[in-house]
């Protein structure tokens, strides 16, 4: 993997495992406190892999601003999920049966990702998140998600990532042809609830 130092891995190695999850952590956050999710999952068949953000952050400012002024940080990051999707994919893991699961910056980044190479993942799982760019940022990706599940949870009042960004987001997914599953959660603040860890692992859960 060219683009990312350091990654953490839980679950057996991907030739031995049903499925892959990247897990992507937050701002501030680090892999370890990431690849924590794959113990509250409980599949012991998957294959969990949690790169470590440079400095502990993906990209420098708000998921709001400018792209340009997250640059070349947003790049480089987006380049170290083709990396570990490529890698995987060398492992003879096919993308039918990699996830990607954010939490804020991290779920920021994810859907951004899968929105720039869209295709039938096994699932892109958005924990408090949303596409980036600012308001009015055109979203023609192209591509196609035939399908593929979309889960994207937040609250109504996070204080980081508007509840209609959230909307907007999950919008382009159903019209990039993904199946979304969006769940607001009134008053829950900035943080990963169990309802949202129910979703995460009955979806893992069906990878086949």
């Amino acid at each position: 993997m060219k683009a990312t130092r350091h990654v953490l891995r839980a679950g057996p190695p991907p030739s031995a495992a049903r499925a892959a999850v990247v897990l992507v952590h937050g701002r501030g956050g680090t892999a370890e406190d990431i690849l924590g999710l794959a113990y509250e999952i409980g599949l012991d068949d998957i294959a969990y892999l949690a790169p470590q953000a440079p400095g502990n952050t993906w990209y420098p400012y708000s998921f709001l601003a400018p792209v340009e002024q997250n640059e070349p940080s947003l790049s480089a990051s987006l380049a170290t999920l083709a990396d570990i999707l490529a890698d995987l994919e060398a492992q003879k893991m096919p993308r039918e049966r990699i996830a990607m699961l954010g939490f804020s910056q991290g779920a920021c980044l994810s859907l951004e990702f899968a929105a720039r190479n869209a295709h039938r993942y096994a699932a892109v799982l958005a924990l408090s998140g949303g596409l980036i760019g600012p308001p009015g940022t055109p979203r023609d990706y192209p591509g196609e998600f035939d399908g593929m599940p979309a889960f994207l949870g937040c609250s109504d009042v996070d204080p980081h990532i508007p509840v209609e960004r959230v909307h907007e987001s999950a919008a382009v997914f159903r019209r990039l042809g993904a199946s979304v599953d969006e769940r607001i959660y009134p008053g829950m603040g900035h943080t990963i609830n169990r309802d949202e860890l129910e979703a995460v692992t009955s979806l893992l859960r069906a990878i086949r």
